[in-house]
């Protein structure tokens, strides 16, 4: 069986500053990854070389077996992946059921008409709606993004991304400012992606994070430092010396 993303030798430099050096990973079909490091160490510049919406200097991106290092952005969507943002992405003057069926639409082979309302797609409204039940947003799908929470905010996210039924889904601090009320709940929802998805998250906060992964990679100015099992990652001496400061 293919892996459902592997890179290689992957680079990512700015003029004289390098970002990503090097960096080779395989994820299984259904893993559990999470991507640790300190800030600067170059892991959402690894997520935007992976979608595509940051061209790499050198290295091969595939997923499923098939290489996509030199397709857009939208055509790596197509074929699976899907992501969230560290800075939430969302359309604060549209309502939440709007925001979901724009994600819809982008998996549609026939192309968006602006001019067309999106009561012309009922049929991607009704799963909008499917979705936002899905995370527990059904009572606010007629609201404007600009008046929930902003830990609402984060599941208007991941049910955009989960609309696209990604085979590959990475999360880009998906816990960042939330409560703890807020995290047990974003934590259930990731919990509960089917094993259809491998899940692949950047997370600071690495004990937070730790029971949702079976894998775990540390970077550190742009380069794997300590790659492999949860536990062994953790005590790994490399670990503590770089993540935890000791």
């Amino acid at each position: 069986m293919n892996p459902a993303l592997e890179i290689s030798h992957l680079t990512k430099s700015f003029g004289g500053l390098v970002a990503t050096q090097d960096v080779s990973l395989t994820i299984r079909p259904g893993e559990r990854r999470l991507i640790i490091g300190p800030n600067g160490a170059g892991k959402t510049t690894l997520f935007n070389q992976i979608t595509g919406d940051l061209p790499s200097t050198a290295g091969r991106i595939s997923l499923f077996g098939v290489d996509v290092t030199q397709l857009a952005p939208y055509q790596r969507a197509h074929r699976g992946l899907a992501r969230t943002y560290q800075i939430i992405t969302l359309f604060d003057r549209d309502t939440l059921e709007h925001n979901v069926t724009l994600g819809l639409l982008g998996l549609r082979p026939s192309r968006w008409q602006m001019w067309r309302a999106l009561s012309y797609y009922g049929d991607l409204s009704s799963e909008a709606r499917r979705i936002l039940d899905a995370v527990g947003l059904l009572h606010l799908a007629d609201s404007l993004v600009s008046d929930i929470a902003y830990g609402e905010k984060r599941r208007v996210e991941l049910a955009m991304a989960l609309a696209q039924k990604p085979r590959v889904l990475l999360l880009d601090e998906p816990l960042a400012g939330l409560s703890n009320a807020e995290r047990a709940t974003v934590k259930a929802l990731i919990a509960a992606i089917p094993r259809e998805t491998s899940v692949i998250m950047i997370e600071h906060d690495m004990d937070t994070a730790l029971d949702l992964a079976e894998t775990v990679t540390l970077l550190n100015y742009g380069r794997v430092i300590v790659d492999g099992a949860r536990d062994a990652v953790v005590a790994d001496p490399r670990t503590r010396e770089v993540y935890l400061g000791v």
